[in-house]
């Protein structure tokens, strides 16, 4: 069981603790012995910031362009806290990936291939110049938005005017750079109108690194099915999120929901089009504990095991498992990194 999780929040949940919490050991849902027990060979660590926790003043009513410089220094400080923990653990264990031949190095060595990605597009802020910056800080994905407006585009929304919307003209200059550059445009927590954009323009596959199916869970934050098929036209994935809410509506999910969710883009679009998003460490599981609900969900990436059996239960091939877990995802690393 070879794992490729193309989105989890950790670095930025240390960063949010302080001293005393590592990659290696804390009370999170990723550490080192969970993502070895999980057979992970590639992890990637998405620097997120909100920019409105970044503001110089206590509450912001409109975000300036001093509040996303702030937010690009946060980001800065996130990719060297990455930098700092994938040193503490020694290189035959964990090792930070900037090419696909990194990625074949390290299952070849077995070791866990670490991927630096950010979740906020708006850090450009207007420069182009800072992709390049962050390409050489190894960066090889963006989360175009979060969930405000930025200089590339307009994310996602319940506000049908807002999700109409798409990329500005920035927004497609940095999808083409991103293409040439060999980075992975990523369109979750993007507006309907931005994904549209991104299938149009980017000239590489483009992923939903952690987004679900709207038609079972009516949240904005999830594909519709012909979002599904036009990322698997593309060539690209999407990871399946666990976060409860972004698989039942009423965040009573299970295993087995999540199940339902990877069959629904396997008969909706193919099965070369799911993957694994976690976003672990970034959500809350609300009503739902370890304690209560025995082996139904997954609360840490060791649990991962547990899922591709209740998958597998569901009438997902280990053929399919295989695409699922790591074989899509490391097919759009090939073409693009």
């Amino acid at each position: 069981m070879n794992l490729v999780d193309m989105h989890c929040d950790t670095i930025s949940e240390l960063m949010k603790k302080g001293t005393g919490y590592t990659l290696r050991d804390n009370d999170g849902c990723i550490d080192l012995k969970g993502l070895k027990d999980a057979g992970t060979i590639v992890q990637l660590f998405a620097c997120y910031v909100d920019v409105r926790s970044q503001s110089s003043k206590p509450v912001k009513s409109t975000i300036t362009k001093k509040d996303w410089d702030y937010a690009w220094e946060e980001v800065q400080h996130l990719l060297s806290r990455l930098e700092q923990e994938l040193n503490l653990i020694p290189d035959f264990e964990i090792h930070q990936a900037k090419l696909f031949s990194d990625i074949e190095e390290c299952i070849k060595k077995g070791r866990i291939a670490a991927i630096a990605t950010v979740e906020e597009g708006g850090i450009l802020n207007g420069e182009i110049e800072r992709l390049s910056e962050l390409y050489q800080r190894g960066v090889r994905l963006i989360t175009l938005t979060w969930n405000y407006k930025n200089c590339l585009g307009y994310p996602n929304s319940r506000n049908t005017d807002i999700m109409r919307k798409g990329l500005t003209d920035f927004g497609i200059e940095v999808v083409k750079q991103m293409n040439q550059s060999g980075m992975i445009v990523d369109v979750s927590h993007l507006s309907d109108g931005g994904f549209w954009d991104c299938i149009r323009e980017s000239k590489t596959p483009v992923v939903a690194s952690h987004s679900n199916c709207r038609p079972l869970c009516g949240h904005p934050r999830n594909l519709t099915d012909d979002m599904l098929k036009a990322l698997a036209e593309k060539g690209g994935v999407a990871g399946l999120n666990f976060y409860p809410f972004f698989i039942k509506e009423d965040g009573k999910a299970s295993m087995a929901d999540i199940a339902c969710h990877a069959l629904h883009m396997i008969v909706t679009a193919g099965e070369d089009v799911v993957s694994v998003g976690s976003d672990f460490d970034g959500f809350s599981f609300g009503n739902l504990s370890s304690e209560d609900s025995g082996n139904e969900y997954v609360f840490h990436v060791r649990d991962m095991e547990k899922l591709w059996y209740c998958m597998k239960a569901q009438g997902i091939t280990e053929r399919q498992l295989d695409k699922i877990w790591s074989g899509n995802a490391l097919r759009v690393m090939k073409e693009i990194l």
